[in-house]
């Protein structure tokens, strides 16, 4: 039955010719209608829409539709599905230094004035020249040990936190001026959402300090204070002048999360074996190795740092963030996700 309300009427009303014109310019308009709204749907159901299709961003989406697929013979129980996350490097940018490390390093001229004896031992005594081809060659021993003797020790976790955040607050980086919590690669913040939507749970396995990540790991990338592992100092129980219960930090370290550290670490806080990491430096490497020995689907991937114009291109060579040609080979021998931020990313930063 034809329709026969106003506007139809209308149309009858109107010369051939004209009718003719509208009739083919709506022809016109539901061609694009089909054309488009397929599109946007598409683009508004993109996990990872900073990402340029391609084999990475496939093999991320297929392990994560396969583990949470029930009818899957990949399918994770809800309660096994974890996944580690290194930061420095992988999730957020780490050259010229550590962002902890630049912190520490702010921090001491101000330490210094109360433990003068620093001065004369290493590696504050080359921090101290001013000497930036001496600096660059400190070990990332080296830099742990400023954090833990300056920035770690004698005082209790809410001032350091209280420090850590106004530091935050003000510091800028050196190249791109902009406050290190805005450095977050944008691609890998999809992944960890991505993951979090279809029920795993997101961790930081991360060499940097666990009270100075976990003081903005929720603000910036939605992990939780209680998901984020770390190197860590020992803390001592106490009394406030006030009587109230404190801890403060101390300068011996408890462990450090890098390395072999990694997989001891995780076992300790989790308690399971983490069915994915995601790392992209030697010292992320047993961390992948652990992680693959488990049974069933596992997922490893390494960021490759290869895009000297929007970020940083380094590689062997580099004492931060280190990826090795022998870390090459064994990624390719063993199967792991190698990502080219160059290639594989559409944007590295949100504000791109």
């Amino acid at each position: 039955m034809k329709a026969s309300g106003p506007s139809s009427i209308a149309a009858r009303s109107l010369p051939a010719t004209t009718r003719r014109r509208v009739v083919a310019w709506m022809h016109g308009l539901a061609l694009v209608t089909l054309w488009v709204l397929p599109s946007l749907a598409r683009a508004q159901t993109d996990p990872l829409p900073s990402w340029n299709d391609g084999a990475a961003k496939q093999a991320i989406m297929a392990f994560v539709k396969d583990t949470t697929d029930k009818t899957s013979p990949k399918f994770v129980e809800p309660e096994a599905r974890i996944a580690t996350f290194d930061q420095d490097g992988t999730t957020w940018v780490e050259q010229p230094n550590y962002a902890e490390a630049m912190f520490a390093f702010d921090r001491v001229a101000i330490e210094l004035e109360q433990h003068p004896r620093l001065k004369l031992v290493e590696p504050f005594k080359t921090i101290m020249s001013g000497n930036q081809a001496a600096i660059a060659r400190l070990t990332n021993e080296d830099l742990l040990k400023v954090a833990a003797a300056l920035t770690h020790s004698g005082m209790t976790v809410d001032e350091f936190r209280t420090i850590v955040a106004d530091w935050l607050a003000s510091a800028k980086h050196p190249r791109f001026q902009r406050p290190y919590t805005e450095l977050v690669f944008q691609p890998m913040l999809e992944v960890m959402q991505y993951m979090r939507a279809n029920g795993y749970k997101t961790y930081f396995a991360t060499g940097g300090g666990q009270d100075f990540v976990r003081e903005y790991a929720q603000k910036v990338y939605g992990i939780p204070p209680e998901q984020v592992i770390g190197s860590a100092a020992e803390t001592s129980f106490g009394y406030a002048k006030d009587g109230k219960a404190v801890l403060t930090k101390t300068h011996k370290m408890l462990y450090v999360d890098d390395k072999t550290g990694k997989p001891i670490a995780i076992h300790q806080m989790i308690g399971r074996r983490p069915v994915a990491a995601f790392g992209n430096s030697v010292g992320d490497q047993q961390m992948l190795e652990y992680v693959q020995a488990g049974e069933g689907a596992r997922l490893m991937v390494l960021v490759h740092h290869d895009d000297a114009n929007r970020e940083y291109a380094y590689g062997p060579t580099s004492k931060v963030g280190t990826f090795s040609d022998a870390l090459g080979a064994e990624a390719k021998k063993r199967g792991w996700l190698v990502i080219s931020m160059k290639n594989d990313w559409k944007r590295i930063f949100s504000w791109e």
